[in-house]
This record gives C-alpha cells, sequence and structure tokens, in this order.
C-alpha cells in the first residue's frame, strides 16, 4: 500500500521556551538601556514572542501533522512537549479507537423486502497524511461509507431463509460472523483510501420495516407452526410402528389389515392431536 507518509520529531519544547524567555528577557533590557534608539530591542522582542508559536503539546495516541507553506514536512507521533518552525501548519490528529455506530437506515435486501439495519464500526486513523491530504474530511467520509457499505451488505443476502426458499443460503439473520467479516472487509477496501483502519464491524441493529414487519411475524409463525406439526407427525408414526411391530412380536392379539387400520388411525389422531383425548373405553368384545 504507497503512502507518502514520513515521520520527523520537533525540539525539546521546555529547552526552547526557556531560549525565548531568555530572548525577550534580553530584547525588553535593551529597550530599556537603548531606549533612544528601540528599533532592534523591539525587533528581537517580537520574534522571540511570535517563535512561541511552534510550541506544541502532542497527547499519548496523537499526532501533529506539519505542513509548511502548502509542503508536507512530516508527522510528530512522539508525545511530548515539543518546538517547530513557527510557520509550519500544525494538524491534530488522534489515533484513537473510535466507535462509529450507524443510523438505522431503511433498504431493500436481496429479495426486495424493506428491512432496518444499522452497524457498528471500531476504526483508527493509520495513515495520518492520506487522513489529511487523499479525503476532504476523514470523519465525514468513514461515516459515508459505512452507510455505503451497509446498504451494499443488505441488498447482497436474503433477511432469511424463508425468503429465498434455501435453508442453506447464508441470511443476514443467520449469516452471524460469515456477514460480519463481508461487512468489515468491504469497509476496508473502502476506507484505505482515507488511511483509517477498520479493528471490527458488525450488525448491530437488523428488523423487518415496519410496514412489512406484521406479515412477516405471522409468515414466521406459520413455517415453525408446520416445521412442529411435521415433527409430531414423524414421531408418532415412529410410535405406531413400534406398537404394532411389538403386538406382532409378543403376541399380544391377532389383528386383521382392517383393525391395523383402524388401531393406526386412533393412534394418530390421539399422537398429533393438539389437544387432550378423550379416549372411550371398550367393556366388550374387541369386535364390538
Amino acid at each position: 500500500m504507497k503512502t507518502n507518509e514520513k515521520f520527523t520529531k520537533g525540539i525539546n519544547g521546555y529547552i526552547m521556551l526557556a531560549v525565548l524567555t531568555g530572548i525577550c528577557v534580553f530584547g525588553l533590557y535593551m529597550l530599556i538601556v537603548y531606549k533612544n534608539d528601540p528599533f532592534l530591542s523591539v525587533l528581537i522582542t517580537i520574534v522571540s514572542v511570535f517563535c512561541t508559536k511552534g510550541l506544541k503539546v502532542i497527547n499519548p495516541n496523537e499526532a501533529a501533522v506539519l505542513t509548511l507553506f502548502g509542503k508536507y514536512k512530516g508527522t510528530i507521533v512522539e508525545n511530548g512537549f515539543i518546538w517547530v518552525n513557527p510557520f509550519m501548519v500544525k494538524r491534530t490528529i488522534s489515533l484513537r479507537a473510535r466507535n462509529n455506530n450507524s443510523d438505522q437506515i431503511k433498504v431493500n435486501d436481496k429479495m426486495g423486502d424493506p428491512i432496518l439495519i444499522s452497524a457498528v464500526m471500531v476504526w483508527k486513523v493509520k495513515d495520518t497524511y492520506k487522513s489529511c491530504f487523499d479525503v476532504d474530511n476523514y470523519i465525514n467520509f468513514v461515516d459515508v461509507q459505512s452507510e455505503a457499505a451497509v446498504r451494499n451488505l443488505a441488498a447482497s443476502y436474503c433477511y432469511d431463509s424463508l425468503e429465498s426458499g434455501d435453508t442453506d443460503e447464508i441470511t443476514l439473520r443467520s449469516g452471524g460472523e460469515e456477514v460480519n467479516e463481508v461487512l468489515e472487509n468491504a469497509l476496508k477496501d473502502r476506507l484505505t483510501i482515507a488511511g483509517v483502519e477498520v479493528v471490527e464491524a458488525r450488525i448491530s441493529n437488523l428488523a423487518y420495516a415496519p410496514e412489512i414487519a406484521g406479515a412477516m411475524l405471522q409468515r414466521q409463525q406459520a413455517t415453525a407452526v408446520v416445521a412442529a406439526r411435521q415433527k409430531i407427525v414423524e414421531g408418532a408414526v415412529s410410535m405406531v410402528e413400534m406398537a404394532l411391530d411389538m403386538l406382532s412380536e409378543k403376541n399380544i392379539v391377532e389383528l386383521d389389515e382392517e383393525k391395523k387400520a383402524a388401531m393406526v388411525s386412533n393412534l394418530l389422531v390421539v399422537l398429533t392431536s393438539d389437544k387432550t383425548a378423550s379416549p372411550v373405553v371398550n367393556t366388550g368384545t374387541l369386535n364390538h
């Protein structure tokens, strides 16, 4: 990755403060001594005061980007009290990790259904040159590109497998870490130009849009009911089969095909019913 970033150092600020203070005091002394010709003393005092403009405090995890008459001179990342050329423009950039919690946006998923989605991202400045000079406003750039990446992600996947009909397909709701990884890689590609490093990115909120939320909820409930009934029927058939096999194996009772059909029907009704069965006790013979 090509970069024009270069690092430099400043002069110890405490030493320069002492020197400039001494020069300023000397200029004031000359002004008193040579009060009839104050030009030189006034000039010395003004220059010393102007040079204090070069003093700069750089806090931990901060950087100062230096430009001199429009030319990039380097970046200072060593924290402390320093002095640089007072004609240099010093732009402070934070190198700390930041959170970007995007606003919830409405977008259509792969199937065209409107959904509400938002994401949270942890990022920090990696290349100060790119952040300052390759984009106009790197913080605004991060916000805009984050929203664009979330929109593109939502349009690339279905909200749920119920929509696509393919239960093996990755969806926004079930994709989990895989979908988050896709989002993170997309953000890295978009934000490299701004010298920004994406530490982590993940979907923070996901829901159907209000206009279809009720219908989709009913659809999910219906699908869940069908799936549950299917499991119940499968279990009931297995139990009926086991009952018939055990009756035949242990010679408890002889059943012809008609009686087997009646028994199967009764057992399936009892086992698959969503209400408690009320059996009728037969106190007569098997045939009555």
